[in-house]
C-alpha cells in the first residue's frame, strides 16, 4: 500500500543527449513550416532535380496549374526559410538549392529517430 503523504516519482530512463533547446526548435520549426506545402515541396524538388540544383523560375513553374503571382510567394517562402537563394539574370530569375539549409532538418529528425548516419 502507497502512502499518500510521500510525493510520486516517475522511474523515467537517463538522458542521452540534451533535448532540443528553444532557439533550435524554433529555426527548425520555421524551415518545416515552409516544407509544410505540397506546392512548395514541388518547387524544391523541381530544382534539386537539376544537375546545377538551379533553374529558372519558367522552367520550375512548368506543369503547376498555378498563377505566377502564387508560384512567386511559395518561392519567397522558400528563400525567406534560408532554403533556396535567387538571383536576377536579364529578365528571368534563377533560383538555387541551399543544400546545408536542408541538412540540419534532416539531420534533427534522424537524430530523434536514433538513427544519426555514421
Amino acid at each position: 500500500m502507497s502512502n499518500p503523504a510521500l510525493p510520486q516519482v516517475c522511474d523515467s530512463a537517463p538522458l542521452t543527449r540534451p533535448p532540443l533547446s528553444a532557439e533550435a526548435a524554433a529555426s527548425a520549426a520555421a524551415v518545416f513550416k515552409a516544407l509544410a506545402d505540397p506546392v512548395r515541396l514541388r518547387l524544391l524538388s523541381a530544382i534539386a532535380a537539376r544537375a546545377s540544383r538551379e533553374a529558372c523560375v519558367c522552367e520550375i513553374s512548368a506543369g503547376l496549374d498555378l498563377a505566377q503571382p502564387t508560384i512567386s510567394h511559395h518561392l519567397k517562402v522558400l528563400r525567406e526559410a534560408g532554403l533556396l537563394v535567387s538571383e536576377r539574370r536579364a529578365s528571368w530569375v534563377y533560383y538555387r538549392l541551399v543544400p546545408a539549409a536542408l541538412a540540419g532538418p534532416a539531420e534533427l529528425l534522424l537524430t530523434e529517430a536514433d538513427q544519426v548516419p555514421a
